[in-house]
């Protein structure tokens, strides 16, 4: 059984707080072993269901992923610009190439694909807490291929800047390379080369449920199979499904895994950055990665050194987000029993 210190109760107490429907799931992997715990409002602790929530951008970690095993199989390589797969970019010299895609060094704003009037909108909602249900990605109709043509980059590393974009690029390209559409893509790597059976692209007929701070009803994204944003955040899992992901990122299982966990680019006096993974400046080899969707909270934390994991998942959108203290909170306790 999980034991958890007191001041991790005292942050879990207080992100539960007043949440009448909240299901907080604290998940760790210790000698091997998987845990979960889940918590109700004020902090009490509820049964298991292996609840499925949105992950939000943990997402990114297994696009990064499926793009490290097309390099390992020699279909691309990082150095490679999109340009030599996404077909009739003629308009500028450069394009960025998988790399810095991967590293949010491409030189795509935060802003992308969204315009001034739609940035402020999205945030306003967010202010007031509405539309949570709404995906705050309107597809634009010219698709994908044309806001690429129309962006110009030169060939240089720019300065870390997140980009949900470059990440839909990289969806967009690993459809190309495989041949299929992302979407098929992305769900036969996490269910056949991953095994899970409880993470999913999109959205299915589990009909999830997130809730606001009003403890309103929220559901969940509703994602088009063909909506271009997919990679950015679209994926659904499970404490349970993200635990034996954290296992296999920890314990080397895939031979490209070790592409991902390499240093490549540097975010904050905090932070490097691995593919697709913030790596903890201080020691390499514990990673990590946020999402939070309208009404879904989810970080994961592995120390590969040490071999532990933690793995907080909310059907709330947090603020804070206080899922990260929890985590962290978790971890030093495991790391210093």
């Amino acid at each position: 059984m999980l034991q958890f210190s007191q001041k991790t109760l005292e942050l879990i107490a207080k992100a539960c707080k007043n949440k009448k429907h909240i299901a907080l799931t604290v998940g760790a992997i210790v000698d091997g072993e998987k845990m979960i715990s889940v918590f109700g409002e004020n902090g009490r602790e509820i049964e298991n269901n292996n609840e499925v929530y949105e992950i939000g951008s943990v997402s990114k970690t297994f696009n990064a992923l499926l793009m490290a095993k097309l390099i390992y199989e020699n279909k691309v390589t990082l150095d490679d610009q999109i340009g030599k797969y996404v077909k009739d970019l003629n308009t500028f010299p450069n394009y960025p190439t998988i790399q810095r895609l991967l590293t949010h060094t491409s030189g795509y704003s935060g802003m992308m694909p969204l315009n001034r009037r739609e940035v402020i909108k999205m945030f306003y909602d967010m202010a007031l807490g509405r539309n949570q249900d709404k995906i705050p990605f309107p597809q634009k109709p010219e698709g994908i291929e044309a806001i690429i043509q129309r962006t110009e980059t030169q060939d240089k590393n720019y300065k870390w800047k997140y980009s949900n974009f470059g990440f839909a690029v990289i969806g967009h390209t690993i459809g190309i390379v495989s041949g299929k559409e992302y979407y098929d893509a992305m769900n036969e790597f996490v269910m056949g080369e991953l095994g899970f059976t409880n993470t999913y692209l999109g959205t299915d007929s589990r009909n999830l449920h997130g809730f606001n701070a009003k403890n309103e009803d929220c559901g969940n994204w509703k994602w088009d199979d063909n909506h271009y944003m997919m990679p950015a955040g679209a994926l659904s899992s499970t404490a349970e499904d993200m635990l034996s992901y954290a296992k296999i990122n920890m314990c080397m299982e895939k031979p490209y895994l070790s592409l991902c966990h390499k240093k490549y680019a540097t975010i904050s006096k905090e932070y490097d950055m691995g593919l697709g993974w913030w790596l903890h400046k201080n020691n390499n080899s514990t990673i990590q990665h946020e999402g939070g969707t309208g009404a879904f909270s989810t970080i994961i934390v592995i120390d590969i050194e040490r071999k532990l994991a933690v793995v907080v998942m909310a059907n709330y959108r947090l603020a804070m987000p206080s899922e990260k203290p929890i985590a962290l909170s978790v971890l030093d306790s495991l790391q210093n029993h």
